[in-house]
């Protein structure tokens, strides 16, 4: 397996951004979100549960799974989040892993809301990347981006590592409170930086 990269930050932090500027780069990106998303798809077993647990209102007209629901109940209701990680992580585990093993790329990327809070994530990554802007600017970005209201993103936030947990935790910060063409530069030095490192691995 390649050098592992770990990158994550607070929701609306600008973790896409970052990643998608080394995805650009050919840098294979494993993102833990779409990996969650995988193993809820229809047909999977994960998804019948969800659907048995929470009834018909979290299924979308087509089967598939309606996240916007989803997050309602379990952000509003800790057990029930409690019970929907406990079925999730596992799995979501399993993919990201398979993922990484089939990374060819000379580094990997492994992008993660929870890299942190998830012991078994955050063993996979050699260096852990914190994504950061003050929680104001987490909250009107999302709250601009998913359409919830500031209530509903104030609980994801605070489901969320505290941002100081998660800066004192960090092995590189990137600073993304400023404009996007700044990432252009930080990601290139970056860039540079990771590979030396798998180069020096490899020897």
């Amino acid at each position: 397996m390649t050098l592992i990269i770990g990158i994550t930050g607070g929701i609306g932090s600008g973790k896409s951004a970052v990643t998608d500027r080394f995805a650009g780069r050919g840098v294979t990106v494993v993102d833990a979100d779409l990996a969650a998303r995988v193993v809820v798809e229809p047909g999977r077993p994960a998804l019948q549960a969800i659907a048995e647990h929470f009834g018909a209102e979290v299924l979308r007209a087509d089967g598939s799974l309606d996240r916007v629901a989803l997050r309602a109940i379990v952000f509003a209701d800790p057990a029930q989040r409690q019970w929907l990680e406990q079925l999730t992580h596992p799995l979501i585990g399993e993919e990201i892993r398979a993922q990484l093993a089939a990374s060819e790329s000379p580094y990997t990327i492994l992008s993660s809301p929870l890299l942190l809070e998830s012991a078994s994530q955050r063993q996979l990554a050699e260096l852990v990347v914190v994504v950061d802007v003050p929680e104001e600017v987490q909250l009107a970005r999302t709250m601009d981006r998913d359409s919830n209201d500031e209530a509903q993103v104030r609980r994801i936030m605070a489901a969320q590592l505290p941002r100081q947990e998660r800066l004192a935790l960090a092995d590189i910060v990137v600073d993304n409170s400023g404009p996007l063409a700044a990432l252009d530069d930080i990601v290139a030095e970056l860039h540079k930086e990771f590979l030396q490192r798998a180069e020096q691995q490899r020897r």
